[in-house]
Formats: C-alpha cells, sequence, structure tokens
C-alpha cells in the first residue's frame, strides 16, 4: 500500500537546539580536561537569560569564568546577537553540582549508568545517497544546512537562526520513495527582507539540493506560512536541553528510546548505546545483509552486560537475522566500556552532533561521528561469505 511520510528538522538557532549546543559544549569542555569527565548537563533558555543545571565530575573544578566563555562562544557561533538575546550581555545562571555518588557506584565498575532501551536504525533509500538514513529527515536536515550556510557566508542577507523544516514523502506499494508530496519551511528573517525574498533563498537552496523532477511544484512549498517570522530564537520560544530527540534520530521512521543525547557523557548508555546501534545497523545494511535494520538494546544501571539484544529488517534479510545478531556479539563489545573503546567516545567530539542530527553525518578527523563508520562491512561480509 503507498503511504506518505512526514519529518521535520530544527536548525542551530532553534531555542531547543540553542540548549543542546550549550549543553554539548560544555560536556567537550569538561572532556578536553579529562578524558574520563562526566556530566549531564541540562540548559534552559528564554529572552536574554540561560540557566546551567545537571551534574558533572567532582574531581574536576572547572572555573566558573570558562564555563560562560564557553556559553556565550556557542551563542555568538550560531548567530544570536539580538535586541533580546545577545551572546554578549545574556545572563547566565550556573546550577551545576556534582553527580550523585550512587549513580557513581554502579558507572566505577563499568556498568551502565542507568536503566533503558537504545535503538538504531539504517535503511537503504534506493536511489538516493542519504547515508542509510530514513528520506524525510535526510532532506529535512539538508534544507537547514543550506540555509545555514546561506547564514554563515552571506551568501543572502536578512536570514536570522532559527528555521524548521519539514518534508513530506510518497512511497508507493513497495516502500520505494517516488516523490515528495509537500515541503514547508519557516525560516527567521530581518524585518526588512520579503516574503518574495525568503521563498527565492529557499528555492534556491531546494534546487541545490534535490534532482529536478523532485523540485515541489509552487502550490506544495509552504515557505513562512504566517507570512512573517521576525521574533524568534530564545525570545520568541523558551528552549531546553534534549526536547527535540526525533529531530536527533530518525525522524519518526524507527523507534526512540526515550532518552537525550546533549550533555551526557558516554557512560549514559542513551547516548553511547544508540550511537553503537546506529553504528552496527549501518554497517548490517551497507553490507547487504539487510535492506532496512532496526536493532534494540536495553541496560540496568550497575550492570555492564546488556539485558537484551534484538533485530528486525522488516523481511529485508538476505541472511538468518540470529545469525546477525550473534556475529555482532563476537565482532563488538557491547558493554558500556565495550562501547566507549570501540566508538572512542572519551574526546570533546560532541559539538557538532548538537544540531542537524547525530545520524548519517560525515566521520570527522577529531573522531566525531565515528559510528558513522563503515569498518565492520568487510567483517560481516566474511561472516556471510557475501561479495
Amino acid at each position: 500500500m503507498s503511504f506518505l511520510f512526514t519529518s521535520e528538522s530544527v536548525s542551530e538557532g532553534h531555542p531547543d537546539k540553542v540548549c543542546d549546543a550549550i549543553s554539548d559544549n560544555l560536556l567537550d569542555l569538561f572532556l578536553s580536561k579529562e578524558k574520563t569527565s562526566r556530566t549531564a548537563i541540562e540548559t534552559l533558555a528564554t529572552s536574554n537569560r540561560v540557566v546551567l543545571a545537571g551534574e558533572t565530575s567532582c574531581s574536576l573544578n572547572i572555573d566558573k569564568k570558562e564555563i560562560e566563555q564557553t556559553v556565550r562562544q556557542t551563542i555568538k557561533n550560531i548567530g544570536y546577537e539580538q535586541q533580546n538575546f545577545d551572546w554578549k550581555t545574556v545572563e547566565i545562571e550556573n546550577y551545576l553540582h556534582c553527580q550523585s555518588a550512587d549513580i557513581a557506584l554502579g558507572v566505577d565498575r563499568d556498568g551502565a549508568g542507568d536503566q533503558g532501551i537504545m535503538f538504531g536504525y539504517a535503511k537503504n533509500e534506493k536511489g538516493f545517497d542519504c547515508a542509510y538514513m530514513p528520506l524525510a529527515i535526510s532532506l529535512s536536515h539538508q534544507i537547514l544546512q543550506k540555509l545555514k550556510d546561506y547564514r554563515h557566508n552571506q551568501t543572502f542577507q536578512g536570514l536570522e537562526p532559527d528555521a524548521k523544516s519539514q518534508v513530506t514523502i510518497r512511497y508507493d506499494d513497495n516502500g520505494q520513495a517516488i516523490g515528495i508530496e509537500k515541503i514547508v519551511v519557516s525560516t527567521q528573517h530581518q524585518e526588512n527582507l520579503s516574503i518574495e525574498e525568503i521563498r527565492h533563498i529557499v528555492k534556491t537552496g531546494l534546487s541545490e539540493i534535490l534532482p529536478a523532477e523532485w523540485l515541489p511544484q509552487e502550490t506544495n512549498l509552504l515557505v513562512n506560512p504566517t507570512g512573517r517570522f521576525v521574533i524568534g530564537g530564545p525570545e520568541g520560544d523558551s528552549g531546553l536541553t534534549g526536547r527535540k530527540i526525533i529531530v536527533d534520530t530518525y525522524g519518526g521512521y524507527a523507534p526512540h528510546g526515550g532518552g537525550a543525547f546533549s550533555g551526557k557523557d558516554a557512560t549514559k548508555v542513551d547516548r553511547s548505546a544508540a550511537y553503537m546501534l546506529r553504528y552496527l545497523a549501518k554497517n548490517i545494511v551497507a553490507a547487504g545483509l539487510a535492506d532496512e535494520c532496526l536493532l534494540q538494546i536495553s541496560y540496568a544501571i550497575g550492570i555492564a552486560d546488556p539485558l537484551s539484544f534484538y533485530i528486525n529488517t522488516n523481511h529485508t534479510a538476505k541472511v538468518d537475522e540470529t545469525a546477525i545478531l550473534n556475529n555482532i556479539k563476537q565482532m563488538v563489545d557491547l558493554t558500556p566500556k565495550g562501547i566507549i573503546n570501540h566508538l572512542e567516545l572519551q574526546k570533546p567530539i560532541y559539538a557538532p552532533t548538537a544540531a542537524y542530527g547525530h545520524f548519517g553525518r560525515t566521520p570527522e578527523n577529531t573522531g566525531a561521528f565515528s559510528w558513522e563508520k563503515l569498518d565492520l562491512v568487510k567483517d560481516l561480509k566474511n561472516a556471510f561469505n557475501c561479495r
């Protein structure tokens, strides 16, 4: 049966993403001082105010001025220098404190930092190079990344940091993407930028992303539907760390375990295990063992080994699913310590993950997005005698 599927993305200047960026930049600050740092940092942002809360390593004594400088630099890099949210004048309240000793007990013996379930997913969207991600979320991210590039490079004048995109894909009876049904883009802008100019900017971006036959008709492209988006960012709506978890992962096309990522170090399996499962699912699909792969894992606080490990290839597997799981268990260590070591997650690599998705990105020389590498493909093919 044919169907429509929609995913959305939000830009680095969206209030929630401002908070994710602050939390992840502070995580990187702690990791740059000590690679075994533990953090669970929450940020709230509103009109000209940022509030920090959460837990950090007790062994570190990072100067509050350095924390404040990191917050301001993060906001500056995003591009906020507005009357009611300015990196120079924003008020910063810092309520960070030491991690609970009870939680530390479990982590100290290499156990999971909490109980929970995590998912990883990959899909071969035939005909598209979208890094084994669902198409709707991949395109939603690309649209906003293009607007970000226009703004930072000053290709077009008058764009502001806050923006949202939404893409609806039409699939045929075989589950293959056959076209774009609708695209919605809302972007914050300066007072003097007209809706016609904004629409031109968006259409220019789409023409650089999409093949001509996939460009939506005029009536199927909604740009700033209210006609005005001048007040935005934390001035227009408060932001909070971890409130865009579906944007961070698979756009709703696959399940999410419920735990947010930003601000958490890798002892929190909410983050590290989700990264590992994405890595495994992507390598499974890239190896040709399945066209689609969903993995789930679960942990208990203080316990190192996972409680469960599950696979569902939606009837696309070319080999036995149980055999895939058994081979994966031999190739990688799924304890929190094993995940951290395999993906090298104790580096200050998290700031780039805060916007435009944690998955479907290009691995960087710094070690960021190590979970997007395809270095298990050869081993997986050999395990099943695949060419």
